[in-house]
């Protein structure tokens, strides 16, 4: 079948066999690796991806029900030169150790934070549950949080007054 995904604000069209996997197709047909085969049953969240907007597992969701959908992966998340707040905020309070689960740690709490723009230690907590990390104990991967939050209500305050 033939799909068209918009991935990263990049349209994509490919053949993809009806039983193709989101995951799958990112990474083997767009080479996005990024985004990371955990578990293949939904449990670890390390393939979490936004899908118009909404974090899922794309373990979870076929290709062709991708189609005619965007999908942002890490990679359109920020650049090396240029990182998100969250990817800033793992970096600068060392919320990964293997690395692993990172990606998706980073698509679902950028979830939360569209929605939630000053959330608790709780409400991280509660909203990371679906994300498993084997390394960190989830203390450092809350700080990141709570310091990305606080960056992009910074800058949203910086463009605010800016439009005053």
């Amino acid at each position: 079948m033939n799909v068209t995904v918009t991935v990263n604000g990049r349209a994509y069209t490919r053949d993809v066999e009806p039983r193709t996997l989101l995951v799958h197709f990112l990474r083997e047909d767009l080479g996005l690796t990024g985004t990371h085969v955990g578990c293949d049953t939904s449990q670890c969240g390390a393939c979490t991806v936004h899908l118009n907007g909404d974090a899922v597992k794309s373990c979870t969701v076929l290709a062709v029900q991708a189609d005619g959908q965007s999908v942002t992966t890490i990679e359109g998340m920020g650049t090396p030169a240029d990182l998100h707040p969250l990817q800033a905020g793992f970096w600068e309070k060392h919320g990964l150790q293997c690395g692993f689960c990172t990606p998706g740690m980073i698509m679902s709490a950028a979830e939360l934070l569209r929605h939630n723009p000053d959330p608790s230690e709780e409400e991280i907590r509660h909203h990371l549950e679906g994300n498993y990390c084997r390394c960190t104990g989830y203390h450092n991967i809350v700080l990141a949080v709570q310091q990305a939050a606080g960056a992009i209500r910074e800058a949203a305050g910086a463009g605010q007054a800016a439009d005053d």
